[in-house]
């Protein structure tokens, strides 16, 4: 699995943004999701770390909605049923990268500022929000959605069934 974490955020060293591995995190998180999809495949996945303003400007850029997120996802392929992987190898070199073979799974942005006052919010850590927020993102990048009731009941409990999975519970100790 390839995941790369770039840090738009402030232009803080990465280690300063959040008291826990953050990179682990995503990658236990993004493992688990594929796992609890039965993807044949290794994944590859960008995450991008931006401030509110960035977020805001990329949600109008891409949603035309003027105003800041919390995570935003672009899928690499876009899926007839979500996690249906029989299509992917009929176009091979658009959907795995040629170096590891590993699927393309897409980009997932977040906002830090909004990880940081979810957290608060809901009264659990920051590490619990931010892989909420990867297990979130990576389900859409698999073509879940949910605009309908029925559709985010089943995000909502294949969300929360990955983090009880890893131990990743509303009640964790860190904040």
């Amino acid at each position: 699995m390839t995941i790369t974490i770039e840090n738009e955020y402030e232009q803080n060293d990465f280690k300063d943004i959040f008291a826990f591995d953050y990179q682990k995190t995503a990658e236990d998180v993004i493992r688990a999701v594929l796992e609890s999809e039965n993807c044949p495949y290794e994944g590859e996945a960008d995450i991008l770390l931006l401030d509110s303003a960035r977020m805001r400007e990329l949600n109008m850029e891409t949603r035309r909605i003027d105003k800041a997120t919390d995570v935003l996802s672009f899928p690499m392929f876009q899926y007839k049923k979500p996690a249906d992987f029989s299509e992917l190898a009929e176009n091979h070199a658009d959907n795995f990268d040629p170096g590891t073979d590993e699927l393309l799974l897409g980009d997932i942005v977040i906002s830090v500022p909004k990880v940081k006052a979810q957290a608060e919010e809901y009264g659990h850590s920051c590490r619990r929000e931010f892989a909420f927020l990867i297990a979130h993102s990576t389900l859409h990048l698999l073509g879940y959605d949910h605009m309908e009731k029925e559709e985010e009941k089943i995000m909502e409990e294949k969300q929360e069934k990955v983090l009880s999975s890893l131990g990743i519970t509303r009640n964790a100790e860190e904040k």
